[in-house]
């Protein structure tokens, strides 16, 4: 077995870190590098009886860097362990950075298929980029082949944006998109197919901005679900209009029709997947039970990121089960998995009427809680939930009933700037909430999942608890509850 001094060297630079981060907002039981930098989710699969999550890592620096694959693994979604690094950048078709992609099983060879990131002039932001192949048959030891590049250039009316393989098996036949932008900054996404992973074809274009979505699209994902054909993009270069896309870089889908013959792809609009400040990157893989499991990077480009003082940066979401609900939209919601996480079960309300709040005394950092709002004959004019800190901060979740409006509101947790992000929801004679919050991250789903908002928070005080409120009016609460959660790092 050859050594990889590459590898070895950025297992020394991560131990080293660990011995000096502050653990104030370190994660309990998400996706988190052991020290340094992590941001994209890569090569989401189940091989061999477990889950494998790698993700884009810089074990050099809590900033972003030189880009190599951290690992973990786990055989249920929830209890997560580290594997070694399993691609470093450094050679000649990857020399600076093994960019996002995706993994395969391919008869018992685990595959990993990813972007070598090659600077021209790093100062000047010119680059080019190639489409790679890394090879395991333990799931933790990978190779690269010798073929690489095994795309070694985009199409000729490409610009230099060409990165982030997803590859799946159709018909017997591998297809590969690749995130991609024209010569005159549009992003699309291309298409193509192999029969061995090695020697690809070029097919054509999957989909492309019609002018409003972007110059470029990240981290593309395509894949069947419930009978129709959903493509995941991550666009760069929207503007936002009124509550949408008010993020730096928005993730999203198109829900369409897909005929492999013509490559033809017939779509829907383009929807934002989550509504709160920090969901990107997002990637799937399809599980032995036949889900369609997401995970995205919990952070936003250019965002505070307070962690970066303590020794490490970047997590990712909780895995979220995706389906197709009313109206062509994606619903998402945890994976069922995460109810292993709770341990004492605490009941606040239950069919009980307020007209102002009920405060569960609660200070644990790692709790999921869950409400439901009976919103039949309600008078009052908003109602929610307020995360509190026992002198000034909070973090409120408020419905808005008459005008349809769900509200997250952060900007006293960290987010002093641009810190409230609002999304549109049916009022449909009901209201439930479940809130996964850990040391510095809120996710919230609404509705069974009709509508999801992620947010990093960064809390000074310790905890008070959690408020179940009701503005100028009464509501019925039909539950008001919650579980201690298990700290997996721990």
């Amino acid at each position: 077995m050859i050594i990889d001094h590459k590898l070895q060297k950025a297992e020394e630079a991560i131990k080293k870190t660990t011995q000096s981060m502050n653990p104030r907002y370190r994660l309990g039981y998400h996706i988190i590098g052991e020290g340094n930098w992590i941001n994209d989710p890569n090569g989401l699969v189940q091989y061999k009886g477990e889950y494998h999550v790698f993700y884009q890592h810089h074990p050099y620096d809590e900033n972003w860097g030189p880009m190599h694959w951290g690992h973990v693994k786990s055989k249920d979604l929830v209890n997560w362990e580290y594997a070694p690094i399993a691609l470093a950048p450094g050679d000649e078709y990857d020399r600076d950075g093994c960019f996002s992609g995706s993994a395969v099983n391919n008869e018992g060879e685990l595959t990993l298929i990813y972007t070598g990131h090659n600077y021209i002039n790093q100062e000047e932001d010119t680059f080019y980029q190639t489409q790679n192949i890394a090879v395991s048959t333990d799931g933790v030891v990978f190779e690269k082949v010798g073929q690489n590049p095994v795309i070694a250039h985009p199409p000729e009316d490409s610009a230099h944006h060409f990165r982030d393989p997803k590859v799946w098996k159709h018909n017997n036949q591998w297809y590969m998109i690749v995130g991609n932008s024209t010569k005159d900054q549009t992003g699309r996404v291309i298409l193509y197919r192999s029969q061995d992973l090695r020697k690809w074809e070029y097919v054509g274009v999957l989909a492309q901005s019609d002018g409003t979505l972007g110059y470029m699209w990240e981290c593309p994902d395509f894949f069947e679900l419930q009978g129709k054909h959903i493509l995941l993009i991550s666009p760069q270069g929207i503007e936002s209009k009124g509550d949408d896309y008010n993020n730096l870089f928005q993730t999203g889908y198109f829900v369409g029709e897909y005929n492999y013959e013509k490559n033809e792809y017939v779509k829907g609009e383009f929807l934002e997947l989550d509504h709160g400040h920090d969901f990107y990157a997002a990637q799937t893989l399809v599980d032995e039970k036949g889900r369609r499991i997401v995970i995205g990077w919990m952070d936003m480009w250019e965002s505070e990121m307070p962690t970066k003082q303590d020794g490490w940066c970047g997590a990712l979401t909780i895995p979220r089960e995706l389906t197709i609900g009313e109206n062509d939209t994606v619903f998402m919601n945890p994976v069922e998995e995460m109810i292993e996480l709770r341990q004492t079960k605490r009941v606040e309300l239950e069919n009980a009427s307020i007209s102002d709040y009920h405060l569960a005394k609660e200070n644990s950092s790692l709790l999921e809680i869950k409400a439901e709002f009976d919103l039949t004959d309600c008078k009052a004019e908003s109602v929610g939930l307020t995360v509190k800190g026992v002198e000034e901060e909070e973090v409120v979740i408020t419905y808005h009933i008459r005008d349809e409006k769900l509200s997250l509101d952060c900007s006293k947790m960290g987010k002093k700037e641009d810190g409230v992000r609002t999304t549109e929801l049916v009022n449909d004679g009901k209201l439930t909430l479940r809130i996964f919050l850990d040391r510095s991250s809120i996710e919230l789903f609404a509705n069974d999942g009709v509508k999801t908002m992620t947010s990093r928070i960064y809390p000074k005080e310790e905890r008070l608890g959690v408020m179940c409120f009701a503005n100028k009016g009464e509501v019925k609460v039909k539950e008001f509850m919650y579980w201690k959660l298990k700290d997996i790092w721990k």
